[in-house]
């Protein structure tokens, strides 16, 4: 007895530290998974590549998942699941450093100027040559590894994706196996909320690396022209992915101390094989004929593409429109956004259980708050900015007619020899930026980094004060006025969209028969990765491409970084791709209900005219107290892809 006694307690002490380990690596990989997400405008200034670059990149997470996942699956419960999982950390932590390697490689950020600074010398040289200027293209550009240096970053994370896959499904089935029948499903509970604080803290690290300079400590901040919220600041993005590459690769060791397996109770028989592992083909067949459940994968799809994407790009479509920095952008997204879809994911189970919603009331809230958030979200297009006034680009130098065909010379500018592929932005005096000191007709400089003040600039204008600074003019419009309003919409619907994402996962595990439920989470999973993690950001990221005005130029020639982009465009562009998918969504939605009210009739039909006590019971079982056990399954039986995704960004 007392044997038995050591046994149950030795037992609990290593449940009660898996948990542990497992609550701190799902934390792990979800404060790098939004981290990653941070720093898409860093890495595009940083390696000169567009966003659908960015776009492969990030869904390269989702490709290295998918290459191992049908491994993991089979073999993973055959193997010692905690020394599993312990490899996977350890692989997330190298990717993660794999990741940061480019910066202790490329050597030190040179950002785009048309001021060249004369060392040991008084007098700043006049930044209107008189001469034809000599092509920078050629200075020290053999031997330039910027080109390739981001296949490092995509290689870095698919070694995350690849790790990641084995910590979910094995963790949550080493909880099912060995916790008791009634606490399984609170430890399970108790790991997910924990992970959401990981995308907290990896939008908040994001926003502290955001505002220190790339090579911070290298270089001497006062000869730095350029501030955080220049379109060609870098941030020390890499610090960051050691910190988390850091944590991730603690998150590995108490998995190597843990036993492979625990004492089972008398009560629990030997594991049966489920007709999914017996009958792989034609169960499949059968789940994939079931058109509810198709139309429910269509619905997801389409819905997750448009999460997806506009997730990935919200902190640069913050930057851009309302023209915040990159630092203040993530740091509204960890506090603000990210609490929000918590707040409402658990709100939306608490009201699911308190109104006791049977299948078909899943599907309808599911519905109606998508719908409701839908209709709040089309408010986002009247919370416009103008864009910013850039002679040349959005504004003529004679001010009368904006959006002409980029003419960056004038005759303002025309006695000097300037570059058009410069983007050094000035300030003058009458609120208009120009592209570079040289377009704006200058002559004379004085000072030294941020304090530089150009004169006799002879496209400004202003009588008797031709003078310009470094930098973009600050915005005078409405737009800083729209920003609080943006983001109070914003917190609202996400709230309501997320009060929806359990009940449309309760509804998943609803619509089909028991023992197919392991088969079509697992597909769903595969499918939303396949068709919507890898795809969307690409595709958004191409889209919104098209709407760069002004592309930043590499040193060995061709286009890198976009430096400004059309803010109505831009909008209509993101905003629009967003919202058009959801609305496809909707229609698709029509012919679900029409087939989960057939099927629900005929499940009444069958309950009438089989057995009428049993078929009867069954039914109102399942309608009116299937939720008694959904934190249950909900829990055991959590998705690869719905959950994580929404920890994940």
């Amino acid at each position: 007895m007392k044997w038995n006694e050591n046994l149950q307690r030795r037992k609990k002490s290593c449940v009660a530290m898996f948990l542990v380990a497992l609550s701190f690596a799902y934390f792990a990989k979800a404060l790098s998974g939004s981290y990653m997400k941070s720093t898409i405008t860093q890495l595009e200034r940083r390696f000169d590549i567009p966003s659908y670059l960015i776009g492969v990149i990030d869904g390269s997470f989702e490709i290295g998942n998918l290459l191992v996942i049908a491994f993991v699956s089979y073999f993973g419960a055959k193997l010692h699941r905690p020394k599993i999982i312990a490899v996977g950390c350890v692989l997330m932590s190298i990717g993660t450093f794999i990741i940061a390697l480019p910066h202790f490689i490329i050597g030190r950020y040179e950002f785009e100027t048309s001021v060249r600074w004369v060392v040991n010398s008084t007098q700043n040289p006049s930044p209107c040559p008189v001469g034809s200027p000599a092509d920078p293209t050629h200075d020290g550009c053999e031997g330039d590894s910027n080109l390739s240096m981001w296949i490092y970053v995509l290689l870095g994370n698919v070694l995350r994706g690849i790790g990641e896959t084995p910590v979910q499904p094995l963790g949550i089935s080493y909880i099912d196996d060995f916790a008791t029948e009634e606490n399984a499903a609170l430890y399970v509970g108790c790991v997910q909320t924990i992970s959401v604080f990981g995308p907290v803290f990896g939008y908040l690290l994001g926003s502290l690396c955001a505002k220190i300079y790339v090579d911070i400590g290298f270089v001497k901040m006062e000869t730095i022209t350029i501030t955080p919220a220049d379109s060609r600041w870098v941030g020390a993005w890499w610090l960051g992915y050691l910190i988390a590459g850091f944590i991730t690769l603690l998150s590995a060791i108490p998995f190597w101390f843990l036993p492979r397996s625990l004492p089972i109770s008398g009560t629990q028989g030997p594991e049966k094989c489920t007709p999914e592992q017996t009958n792989f083909i034609p169960t499949l067949r059968t789940l994939l004929g079931h058109p509810v459940y198709l139309v429910y994968l269509c619905v997801t799809i389409t819905q997750l593409n448009s999460l997806i994407g506009m997730v990935t790009y919200k902190p640069k479509y913050i930057e851009q429109h309302f023209r915040q920095s990159t630092s203040k952008a993530n740091f509204l997204m960890g506090v603000i956004n990210i609490p929000a879809v918590a707040l409402g994911m658990f709100s939306g189970g608490l009201l699911m259980k308190r109104l006791k919603l049977n299948i078909m009331g899943a599907a309808k809230m599911a519905f109606g708050t998508s719908l409701v958030g839908y209709i709040l979200s089309l408010f986002f297009f009247a919370m416009s900015c103008e864009n910013a006034k850039v002679a040349g680009v959005t504004l003529s130098y004679n001010r009368l007619n904006e959006y002409l065909s980029h003419q960056p010379f004038a005759a303002c500018n025309s006695n000097c020899f300037c570059s058009a592929g410069d983007w050094d932005p000035v300030c003058g005096e009458n609120g208009i930026t120009y592209v570079s000191p040289c377009l704006a007709g200058c002559t004379t400089s004085a000072g030294s980094g941020k304090n530089t003040l150009f004169s006799n600039c002879s496209c400004v204008g202003v009588a008797g004060n031709l003078t310009a600074s470094t930098g973009q003019c600050p915005h005078k419009d409405d737009c800083e006025r729209m920003f609080p309003y943006f983001l109070a919409l914003s917190v609202v619907t996400s709230f309501i969209i997320s009060l929806g994402g359990t009940p449309g996962y309760m509804f998943l595990i609803r619509c089909i028969k028991p023992q197919l439920k392991s088969l079509a989470l697992g597909f769903h999973a595969l499918a939303t990765r396949t068709l919507a993690g890898i795809p969307a950001p690409i595709y958004f990221g191409a889209i919104i491409d098209t709407t760069c005005l002004k592309w930043g130029q590499k040193k060995c020639g061709g286009i890198g970084a976009c430096r400004i982009y059309n803010t109505t465009s831009y909008r209509i562009a993101y905003l629009g791709l967003t919202l058009s998918l959801r609305t496809v969504s909707f229609f698709i939605c029509i012919p679900g209900f029409i087939l989960l009210r057939r099927q629900l009739r005929k499940e009444e039909r069958n309950a009438a005219h089989g057995d009428p006590a049993n078929g009867r019971t069954e039914l109102e079982a399942l309608r009116k107290e299937e939720f008694v056990t959904s934190n249950s399954d909900q829990s055991q039986q959590t998705p690869d892809n719905n959950t994580d995704r929404e920890t994940r960004l």
